[in-house]
């Protein structure tokens, strides 16, 4: 929907257009046309539209969020840093967008393993022209309002090339950092495993505690044979505005996990879209956490393409207050996917009356020889086992609090990276919407 801000933000393009990243790119800068023509043309979008129909983005009127055309690492306290930056990982930072080489750790990469910035990546004839095939071709423009504003606008991001062959040893983290009020936050992730290839990537979002809007787009191309696994962590400022995007190529017999931890931002909506090919495996799980008038949209998007594929989802909801939930898991296979198993569950479980969960499973299948299946729970705690637990000595209050910890606590145990099991973990226990959760239950 076209707004006066989305016109804002497009007759503000030529004052900062100069200064983003790869304007020296003839190919890139039609790039950035194309999605400014989008913009222009169609706007951010609203619930009028079906697949944002649970999730108003009308918020975004309501401040101006000028681009973020500078970022310091002075402004990061490094004893914070700690919490967020994992042990044992490679890690790459961005600051409001951009690359720090100061705050990053990729000491004893793999020289075959290239990971730098986009702004670096643009500069090199090789991974110019290496881009210039991948960047925008997991997703397009017209996928919504949000793609479309991040295409014209990101001012830096992360490209990840794993080589044939290559079993990266340590997990690769992209840790996305926040610190200007009111600032718009526009980056590009491409991640290109090549075949026979295995690693596993995590993405953190995290911010001072200030309104920003945060826009985040991850194109993963996955080569025949490989193995990626996926993290996303976006623990936002309580009065963030989070959107964030990941597209998946996913070549023939090719293995993709995706994580997502949703837990922070006032507005917070998480889109994982993949495209299978023969006999392709995709797997998809969710946390959501959502407090006060929290609202975690999650949209998931699986294209089984060719036969034998296999695809499962399982994406979990814990709300209190006056909190919204919203999860809306699609999958189409198509009239050439023969042989495809797919399962999708979403469970929900409501503390409060005023609490709302919202969700929307499809299947639309177009082949006659398919295992397809979803299921969907909304609820509150079961009575019978508060009833069991307070027969053996367990209070009230306790019971409540150890079966609402156990529901939310399987997708942490599905993390087997400690370091970032650990940081999870923290997350949900300091954000619990119950008080007396102890971390010896575990």
């Amino acid at each position: 929907m076209v707004t006066a801000k989305t016109n804002a933000y497009v007759d503000a393009y030529p004052e900062v257009e100069s200064l983003l990243c790869g304007k020296t790119l003839p190919w890139l800068q039609q790039l950035r046309a194309d999605a400014l023509l989008q913009l222009t043309a169609h706007g951010f979008p609203s619930f009028r539209d079906e697949e944002w129909r649970y999730t108003n983005v009308s918020a975004i009127d309501k401040k101006h969020y000028g681009v973020a055309l500078n970022a310091t690492s002075a402004a990061i306290d490094i004893n914070w840093l700690k919490n967020y930056q994992l042990a044992d990982v490679w890690s790459l930072v961005l600051v409001d967008g951009y690359f720090s080489a100061d705050l990053s750790n990729l000491e004893g990469l793999p020289d075959a393993v290239k990971a730098i910035s986009l702004s670096q990546a643009f500069q090199d004839s090789h991974y110019s022209s290496f881009l210039e095939g991948k960047l925008n071709s997991a997703v397009d423009f017209a996928e919504n309002g949000f793609v479309a504003f991040n295409g014209a606008y990101f001012v830096d991001g992360v490209l990840i090339h794993i080589p044939s062959k290559q079993i990266v040893a340590k997990p690769i983290q992209i840790l996305h950092i926040a610190t200007q009020a009111l600032t718009a936050i526009n980056t590009r992730t491409v991640i290109v495993a090549d075949e026979l290839s295995e690693t596993q990537l995590i993405e953190t979002y995290v911010g001072l505690d200030s309104a920003y809007l945060s826009v985040a787009v991850t194109e993963v191309f996955i080569g025949q044979n490989a193995d990626v696994t996926l993290h996303k962590v976006q623990v936002e400022s309580d009065n963030a505005l989070h959107f964030g995007g990941t597209y998946v190529k996913q070549a023939r017999d090719a293995r993709f996990r995706h994580d997502n931890f949703a837990l922070g931002g006032l507005l917070a909506r998480s889109d994982v879209h993949t495209d299978l090919d023969y006999a392709s495996e995709c797997e998809l799980n969710g946390l959501y956490l959502g407090v006060k008038r929290q609202h975690i949209d999650n949209h998931t998007r699986i294209n089984h393409l060719k036969p034998h594929g296999i695809s499962r989802q399982l994406y979990k909801g814990v709300l209190d207050d006056r909190a919204r939930g919203v999860f809306q898991g699609r999958v189409v296979v198509a009239e050439d996917a023969q042989k495809t198993d797919s399962q999708m569950n979403n469970r929900n479980l409501l503390l409060s009356s005023d609490a709302e969960a919202d969700t929307k499973p499809q299947l639309e299948i177009y082949a006659d020889d398919v295992k397809c299946a979803h299921g969907v729970t909304v609820g509150q705690l079961d009575e019978k086992s508060i009833f069991y637990l307070q027969s053996r000595c367990v209070d009230e209050e306790t019971a409540r609090n150890m079966l609402t910890f156990a529901f939310a606590n399987e997708m942490v145990d599905k993390v087997k990276i400690k370091s970032l099991h650990d940081l999870i973990l923290g997350q949900v226990l300091t954000r619990f919407p119950q008080e007396g959760i102890n971390k010896e239950w575990l």
